[in-house]
C-alpha cells in the first residue's frame, strides 16, 4: 500500500508540475523583458543581426527584448552564462557559427552546445569578404596573392578574437595560400575594422553585416567573397572560387538558443516569434541591405537548428583539429 501511495503521489506531483509549466507558458513572457545575450561586442556583425531581429520579435511577444553584449573568448563567455541561466525563457543566446567551432577550439569549453541548450531556431546566413586597407598596393585578388608571398613578414591579418568567424576565415585563407601572416586578434569585429580603416592592420576577413557601409563607401579594398557564388548585394566583388581558390568557403550563420530545460511551450512561443520575424519583409530587406540572407521560416525551428548545429560541429571539428589550433 505504501508503494502504491508513493506512486500516486509521484504521479500527482508530475501532473501538478505539468499544469504549472503549462500555465506559466501561457503567461510567458508576461510583460517581463527578455535578455538576449550577444557574446560579442556592440556594433559588430552579430550585434547588428540581433538588434534588427529582436526589435521585430519584441512586437510579436509583447515584451521588450534587451540586448546584452558579453564579449570575450570567441563568444564562449556569453554562451556559458546563458547555459547556466534560469531556464524560464527570459534569457536567450544569439550566437553564430562559433557554437559549432567552439567544441574543437576550446579544450575546456565548460558547456556542450548540443546538450546544454534548447534550440529556438536559425536566423540568417552572412557571407564573408576579404578586405584590405586603402593603403595596400594590390587592387585585385590576383595582385594580392603575389604581394602577400613577397611581403608576408610585413603583413598583418586582423580578426575579431581567437575562435571568432574572422579568425576561422583567416586560418582557412592562410592554409589555402600556404603562407602565414602576423595575426592580430581584437575584442570584436568593430575594433578590428576600425584599425583596418585607420591603416594600422592590413587585411581582415569579415562579415558583410559589418562591412556593408564601408564597401558602399569604398573605404576598404574588397578582394574576394569567401563563398561559391557572388554576394547579391555586392556582385562586383569576385569570389575566391572564381579566382582559383575554391576551398576557401566560410558562411556565418546565426541562431537563437535558450538554457536547457526551458519549457517546451515557452520554446514554441519564442520560435513562433522568431519565424514571424525572419519572414518579416522589413527584416529580410535589412538583411539583404547588409549582404546577408534571412533564413526561410522552416529553418527558424528547434528541429532544423539541432540538425544543422550537429552537422556543422561534425564538419568543422576535423578541420580545426587538423590545423592544430586551440583558442584556450
Amino acid at each position: 500500500m505504501k508503494r502504491v501511495a508513493k506512486t500516486i503521489a509521484a504521479a500527482l506531483a508530475v501532473g501538478v508540475m505539468g499544469v504549472a509549466a503549462g500555465a506559466y507558458a501561457q503567461e510567458f513572457p508576461g510583460g517581463k523583458p527578455i535578455s538576449a545575450v550577444v557574446p560579442f561586442s556592440a556594433g559588430g556583425p552579430t550585434d547588428k543581426v540581433s538588434r534588427e531581429l529582436t526589435a521585430i520579435m519584441s512586437k510579436h511577444l509583447g515584451s521588450t527584448i534587451v540586448i546584452e553584449n558579453l564579449g570575450g573568448a570567441g563568444g564562449t563567455i556569453g554562451a556559458k552564462k546563458v547555459a547556466q541561466a534560469k531556464n524560464d525563457g527570459h534569457t536567450v543566446l544569439i550566437h553564430h557559427i562559433g557554437m559549432a567551432t567552439a567544441p574543437a577550439l576550446y579544450r575546456n569549453l565548460g558547456f556542450d552546445p548540443l546538450k546544454d541548450f534548447e534550440m529556438v531556431g536559425e536566423i540568417a546566413d552572412v557571407p564573408m569578404i576579404l578586405v584590405g586597407n586603402k593603403q595596400l598596393p594590390p587592387n585585385t585578388f590576383k595582385e594580392l596573392l603575389p604581394y602577400i608571398k613577397a611581403n608576408a613578414a610585413k603583413l598583418s591579418l586582423a580578426n575579431a578574437g581567437i575562435g571568432s568567424a574572422s579568425h576561422l576565415c583567416g586560418l582557412l585563407f592562410q592554409s589555402a595560400i600556404q603562407t602565414e601572416l602576423t595575426t592580430v586578434p581584437y575584442k570584436g569585429a568593430a575594433p578590428a575594422l576600425t584599425d583596418i580603416l585607420g591603416g594600422q592592420v592590413n587585411l581582415l576577413c569579415d562579415q558583410t553585416t559589418n562591412l556593408a557601409g564601408h564597401l558602399k563607401a569604398h573605404s576598404v579594398k574588397p578582394y574576394a567573397a569567401m563563398q561559391a557564388k557572388r554576394v547579391e548585394a555586392f556582385k562586383d566583388v569576385p569570389t575566391a572560387a572564381e579566382q582559383g581558390m575554391p576551398n576557401v568557403e566560410v558562411k556565418v550563420w546565426h541562431a537563437m538558443y535558450a538554457p536547457k530545460g526551458t519549457p517546451k511551450p515557452v520554446i514554441d512561443k519564442l520560435s513562433a516569434a522568431l519565424q514571424k520575424a525572419v519572414a518579416d519583409p522589413a527584416f529580410r530587406a535589412k538583411m539583404a541591405e547588409l549582404g546577408a540572407e534571412a533564413v526561410p521560416a522552416q529553418r527558424a525551428t528547434p528541429e532544423s537548428l539541432r540538425t544543422y548545429l550537429s552537422a556543422e560541429i561534425n564538419k568543422w571539428t576535423p578541420v580545426i583539429k587538423k590545423a592544430g589550433v586551440y583558442a584556450d
